[in-house]
């Protein structure tokens, strides 16, 4: 069937990880769930893996036979869209909704696909690589752990205030 999916399978430190394209996401879920007897969804979450895309992970498992499973696939950056799980395993609604308010990747047809975690108002996905933390514009980080931070080279980081970070917000010289 992994064949038939278009799907890479490899084993690491005794476990199956099978990759597949966006397209064939549920149909990979369904094929776990029903012929691979994976009944069990442990979680689901995203990597960001600059400067492509994100990998959205499912982990599900196989009690009766103690097997465990890595889904992976990988959506673009430009276009984070995927189609939601929770048809398959009601489990994933949850994760679904924080990795879509964490990552940014978009679970279509998800029933209520609304920030989980994070306050009203915030603004930007905080796991991304790219996503300026607010505690560098609050309080500056002792020695010069990026480049331009001695003084020496490009401009620091430091300078450039998180989405949803009012201006005013940290020390004068922020």
């Amino acid at each position: 069937m992994p064949e038939r999916l278009g799907a890479e399978v490899s084993e690491s430190y005794g476990d199956t990880t099978i990759d597949v394209a966006p397209g064939r996401w549920i149909e990979l879920l369904t094929y776990a769930r029903d012929d691979l007897g994976c009944a069990f969804f442990d979680w689901l979450t995203g990597v960001d893996d600059p400067p492509d895309g994100f990998l959205v992970v499912a982990h599900v498992y196989n009690q009766a036979a103690g097997r465990r499973l890595l889904l992976r696939t990988r959506v673009p950056r430009e276009d984070p869209h995927l189609p939601s799980a929770v048809g398959v395993y009601r489990g994933a609604n949850w994760h679904e909704r924080e990795t879509y308010e964490m990552f940014g990747v978009i679970f279509d047809d998800h029933p209520h696909l609304v920030p989980l975690l994070l306050p009203d108002g915030f603004e930007g996905h905080p796991l991304r690589k790219d996503f300026v933390l607010a505690a560098r514009v609050a309080k500056a980080w002792p020695g010069a752990k990026e480049p331009g931070e001695s003084g020496h080279g490009a401009p620091s980081r430091r300078k450039t205030l998180p989405p949803g970070v009012p201006a005013d917000w940290g020390p004068p010289d922020a």
